[in-house]
């Protein structure tokens, strides 16, 4: 969700992720753990969909959240996947990795920073999604 914001196109991805993964299966090497293998196939698929349609999906602010007067968690995270979808291709990798809840290192790894950097990456993006959450009056 986090690359697309779109359900369907989001559900598309990981069958193909999947699919991938089974795939070359046999071409994995033990150079690094098998999560971290995964999330760089997942990650590849996502950015070459993106790549191939030219432009990230936008989608408008969901019209249900502005009749409500309470906002429920899950509308939360659906304004959070939004305001990720809109963060810079590396910054949506980093923060969707920690949502993933990988270590440093390993984010450190399929990224190909220093473990420093990360975590100096990680401040910088829950920064700008809190002010996004701030910026918005229902949060």
């Amino acid at each position: 969700m986090g690359y697309t914001n779109d359900t369907d196109t989001s559900k598309d991805l990981v069958q193909d992720i999947f699919i991938s993964v089974w795939k070359n299966l046999v071409k994995f090497r033990n150079e690094s753990s098998i999560s971290t293998w995964v999330f760089r196939i997942a990650t590849n698929t996502c950015l070459r969909r993106i790549q191939k349609e030219k432009k990230m999906l936008r989608a408008d602010f969901p019209e249900h959240l502005e009749d409500k007067p309470e906002i429920r968690n899950d509308d939360k995270i659906e304004y959070l996947y939004k305001c990720i979808s809109e963060l810079e291709e590396t910054d949506r990798i980093i923060i969707s990795l920690v949502l993933e809840e990988m270590t440093q290192a390993e984010i450190a790894a399929i990224i190909g920073i220093t473990e420093g950097n990360v975590r100096v990456k990680i401040h910088r993006i829950k920064e700008k999604l809190a002010n996004k959450f701030k910026a918005n009056d229902k949060f």
